[in-house]
């Protein structure tokens, strides 16, 4: 039987310097070596990953010791999947999928019986919670979202609501109860929300952008208007996650995708005090709750993410996951960072990124992940492997 990883010697210094907080948990030890389970043995270990306080990856981001990294991948529930691709020709609507109770736990579930990752997210979109906020679109086949109507006015922005989750978004929270009840404590259960810039920008630009002129015309001659609508999505958002707690979340990742598309300076107008400002509401009511932060492209602004208060900050592939541990300091944890087209390699060469990434991140605080999400085509037993290999790792 062929073993999982091949013998390592890693790094003899911690990258992560100075103190932890009480909440973050322990700096990191220094490391040695990785031990490594049969390929095969690494599933069927999964359902003892977890303990009966909390799952692995929870206890990780805590900075607690773990056996291994936990692992979970972006967009694992998806459009790689066989079973995913069956039911869209049942349910062809992405909206008939994501607001459906039944399809929503069916689809999440869908990745954690072939795979068994540490994390099961919930299947949705950051778009979700547009109409109620007043705030009409749809997710167009080819196109991606489309919002109706622009919100480029003071008037338009006056019209936006604050979310109410309980009215306008029951199944939610119905779908994370029932998962919760699915994987017990075997895997956390993972929410998320959209921050507050990439929220508007959808909304500002109409959908996805390649230039984001819109809205940075707006934040650049109109300020104001623009900072009205960040603070309503800024409260709605913080609403949310608190809900999603609420209803069996067990960490909650904010999505801030479009905010690498601002300069530092505009990042701290425009993005960070946002940010701060839903960790810090969510704080106040659920201070235990592991709040995890992933912004794409973000090297740029990497030493500013922490300061959001986040407990995680979630790396893209173009950073170099050691420069992004001395980069980020020792008070925050780590996700990522294996690049998705990875995933197109041979099996060898998706096992030599595993422990590349796991070597760089040391043994406290990291929950392997990629840079970004799975990708369309990505093989699906490349995905097995993935998770066969980085559960066979032992630090």
């Amino acid at each position: 039987m062929a073993t999982a990883c091949p013998p390592l010697s890693l790094p003899s210094t911690s990258l992560l310097r100075g103190g932890r907080s009480a909440r973050a948990g322990p700096r990191r030890r220094q490391l040695s070596a990785v031990r490594c389970s049969a390929v095969g043995e690494a599933v069927a270990e999964a359902a003892s990953a977890g303990t009966a306080e909390e799952p692995l990856l929870v206890s990780a981001i805590r900075g607690k010791k773990v056996e291994r990294p936990p692992v979970w991948l972006m967009r694992q529930a998806g459009r790689y999947m066989k079973s995913y691709q069956l039911l869209c020709e049942r349910y062809p609507k992405f909206r008939e999928r994501s607001e459906n109770v039944d399809l929503v736990v069916e689809i999440s579930l869908q990745p954690w019986k072939v795979f068994k990752p540490d994390g099961v997210i919930l299947f949705s979109d950051i778009l979700t919670p547009l109409p109620g906020m007043n705030i009409p679109f749809d997710i167009v086949k080819g196109k991606g979202p489309v919002i109706y109507d622009p919100l480029r006015t003071a008037a338009a922005v006056n019209e936006v609501r604050e979310f109410v989750p309980e009215e306008w978004v029951p199944y939610v929270g119905q779908a994370l109860n029932l998962l919760r009840q699915e994987v017990k404590n075997e895997a956390a259960v993972l929410g998320f929300v959209g921050a507050p810039f990439t929220l508007a920008s959808y909304c500002v630009e109409g959908g996805s952008s390649k230039n984001f002129t819109m809205i940075k015309k707006l934040a650049f001659s109109e300020p104001a208007i623009l900072h009205n609508l960040l603070q309503k999505f800024t409260t709605s958002m913080a609403n949310y996650i608190k809900y999603q707690a609420d209803n069996g979340a067990q960490a909650v990742q904010i999505f801030d995708s479009w905010a690498t598309e601002l300069s530092p300076a505009d990042f701290e107008e425009f993005s960070l005090p946002y940010l701060k400002q839903i960790v810090d509401s969510v704080r106040e009511t659920h201070p235990d709750l592991p709040l995890i932060l992933y912004a794409s492209g973000s090297g740029g602004l990497l030493e500013r993410l922490p300061l959001s208060g986040v407990d995680v900050v979630s790396l893209d592939w173009m950073v170099d996951m050691a420069e992004g541990r001395k980069r980020l300091g020792a008070n925050v944890a780590v996700q990522g960072n294996v690049d998705p087209g990875v995933l197109f390699g041979s099996k060898e060469f998706i096992s030599k990124r595993i422990y590349d990434t796991v070597q760089k991140a040391g043994n406290v605080g990291h929950v392997l992940n990629l840079g970004h999400g799975i990708k369309v085509g990505t093989p699906e037993e490349n995905v097995a492997h993935f998770f066969e290999v980085a559960k066979g790792i032992r630090y």
